[in-house]
């Protein structure tokens, strides 16, 4: 593939706390804002704490999830005093991050309970920002995050339908960390994150100087479907759990037949899809009020070609 030269990244947000109760964001957005822009630095950075009111509460959100406001219906609907916090947030938001596309590249901090590893999480497999961005920190082994798998997950819906907060920037994604159970702060995750971050903006300031950046191959998860919890056909309580089998196992082929839920009358459950898929997001804990105790992905990889900053 030709070589392709693409706009300078000359401003980039990090958000943090979108989900209240997601602490390792919360903790390093705080923790960047204590530290004032000169006017030297190569790279201008917005540091955003996004959730403000879940983040004191320590809540995934206070009325509606935040990081499911940003479609184009929500972001142009009227909003007046009674609006659920979150809609009025998400316009706010939209207006500082988003309007005329101001922003070059978003970057949405989260965690999981599922044991994902890093995450970048995107609408595009056709990014090569993001793409590259993953490849260079799938490259840097000798990191704190060596012990941390640096996935790519695509979300395959039209770009009008994005709902996520990173869609409002020209390039963006959320990049999500687990496992960390909600309310709390583990020091190995708040690391990976804190260097997933910084070689983030290390390839951006490289990628601006003119550094060429080969190109190569890139493994893309892209999401299939969602799978519900089994379900009491009268209750429609919950009557299975994800089976130890496959608890902890994201990101591993699930094959048909591969047990998938343990009833709680002790019966298996198995996969019965025809093709063997990836789960990821496995017993996710903020995920039982959405019916999704996983998701399915199917890899492919993808060629990206080599980048390099458009010059004068």
């Amino acid at each position: 593939m030709k070589a392709v030269a693409m706009p300078t990244v000359s401003r980039v947000a990090v958000c943090g706390g979108t989900h209240g109760n997601e602490l390792a964001g919360i903790y390093l957005v705080r923790e960047m804002l204590k530290k004032r822009a000169d006017g030297t630095e190569p790279v201008s950075v917005v540091t955003v704490m996004s959730n403000p009111r879940a983040a004191q509460l320590c809540v995934r959100y206070v009325e509606t999830d935040l990081n499911r406001c940003f479609t184009r219906a929500a972001l142009s609907a009227p909003v007046s005093e009674t609006s659920p916090y979150e809609m009025i947030r998400s316009q706010e938001l939209n207006a500082l991050l988003g309007a005329q596309r101001s922003v070059d590249l978003l970057c949405d901090l989260h965690n999981t309970t599922a044991n994902t590893g890093l995450c970048l999480i995107t609408y595009s497999d056709r990014d090569w920002i993001c793409l590259h961005i993953c490849k260079h920190l799938q490259a840097c082994t000798n990191t704190k995050m060596a012990s941390t798998p640096v996935r790519y997950v695509h979300f395959d819906i039209p770009l009008n339908e994005a709902y996520s907060l990173d869609s409002v920037g020209k390039h963006g994604f959320a990049m999500e960390i687990g496992p960390q159970p909600h309310g709390v702060v583990r020091s190995v995750i708040f690391s990976a994150m804190q260097e997933g971050v910084q070689l983030m903006m290390d390839w951006i300031c490289q990628f601006n100087s003119g550094t060429l950046f080969e190109g190569g191959w890139v493994d893309v998860y892209t999401m299939v479907k969602n799978i519900d919890y089994p379900r009491d056909s009268e209750t429609h309580m919950i009557s299975a759990a994800v089976h130890p089998d496959l608890q902890d196992r994201d990101f591993c082929l699930l094959h048909p037949g591969d047990p998938m839920f343990l009833c709680f009358s002790g019966e298996t459950l198995r996969y019965r899809g025809k093709e063997a898929l990836y789960p990821f997001f496995i017993n996710e804990g903020a995920y039982y009020e959405k019916g999704v105790a996983l998701s399915l992905a199917r890899k492919r990889r993808v060629q990206i070609p080599s980048v390099r900053s458009e010059t004068d």
